[in-house]
């Protein structure tokens, strides 16, 4: 508890931190929600200053951040003005999505390179290996727009896939099994975008992780032995590879979180990251830092997650704190 407590400090310290700056850098934005209205003749340059003052924003800066503070500590991220509606129902809409879509392209990530990282590195040097660092190498220089512009263009021409969307009309009179296979149909070409950008770091991580513990004393020692080399793998260096491992997990979910932004503009996805955008095109800056706050927010969550279990799963970090 004394460690937890202490992790949670020190994320809520890096919250405040993101909060005070991106709070910042939104109000040293040129102009905001009712810039627009200035070049309109219609509407008089003393009406739009009326409508600044009644949203608060000619307020002091620092009564705008703690007011929005208090907001936020409440679960209130303020009002949208260009959808006219409270902040938090349009992300409760969006998050689901978005969650739903970094999650299985998390899962499938790691199911990829922990195999993949761990038979690399019993192959140092040999032609599969040098395929492998060839393939990610290859991935890592690919930007994730071109892969989602590419595989839309492949959608397009065969028609194999959506190009958008959640699901199918009709959708809501289907039965359960039809509702999940049409919702993983939709699913699949974003899944597999962020799948392909992630899967390439975690490899070199695993097979990194795995050549440092291969070349370790004990393991020589159990090689010695004639411990089964299934065994030897699994059983006694992939846990001993954790580490950094877990570590990284922790930081992939957020990181994946604000890459999955951009995937879901570029191939149609009906979550968070189309409602940023939008959000930033109209300099409605309220759901512009609810969206900045929640990528934090789990950010943290998973490096706290990362975290706690290495305090559980390796004695030194106990040792340490004690």
């Amino acid at each position: 508890m004394k460690y937890a407590g202490r992790r949670l400090l020190h994320g809520a310290g890096l919250l405040v931190a993101v909060s005070v700056l991106s709070f910042l850098l939104a109000q040293v934005a040129p102009g905001d929600f009712y810039s627009q209205w200035r070049g309109d003749p219609r509407i008089s340059t003393a009406t739009v200053a009326a409508l600044r003052a009644q949203s608060g924003m000619a307020r002091p800066l620092p009564v705008r951040y703690g007011a929005w503070m208090a907001g936020i500590l409440r679960g209130d991220f303020g009002y949208s003005l260009a959808y006219r509606s409270p902040v938090a129902p349009l992300l409760k809409e969006r998050i689901v999505a978005t969650l739903l879509l970094t999650g299985c392209a998390t899962l499938f990530a790691w199911l990829i390179a922990i195999p993949l990282g761990i038979w690399s590195a019993t192959r140092t040097g040999m032609w599969g290996d040098r395929l492998s660092t060839a393939a990610t190498s290859l991935l890592l220089a690919i930007p994730d727009l071109v892969l989602a512009i590419a595989l839309l263009l492949l959608a397009v021409q065969t028609g194999w896939f959506p190009t958008g969307g959640k699901e199918s009309r009709g959708y809501s009179r289907m039965g359960p099994v039809q509702q999940l296979r049409d919702l993983a149909w939709h699913m699949a070409l974003p899944v597999a975008v962020l799948v392909l950008g992630l899967a390439p770091v975690l490899v070199r991580h695993v097979r990194a992780a795995m050549l440092e513990t291969l070349d370790a004393p004990f393991a020589l020692s159990a090689r010695a032995q004639g411990i089964p080399r299934r065994r030897l793998l699994f059983r006694h260096l992939l846990p001993a590879a954790l580490n950094p491992l877990v570590s990284l997990c922790g930081v992939s979910l957020g990181t994946l979180l604000s890459a999955s932004l951009l995937v879901e503009v570029a191939m149609g996805w009906p979550g968070l990251g189309p409602l940023f955008l939008e959000a930033v095109m109209a300099r409605d800056f309220a759901v512009v830092l609810a969206v900045v706050m929640l990528s934090a927010v789990f950010l943290v969550l998973g490096n706290l997650a990362a975290d706690l279990v290495l305090y559980r799963i390796d004695p030194r970090i106990r040792t340490v704190d004690g």
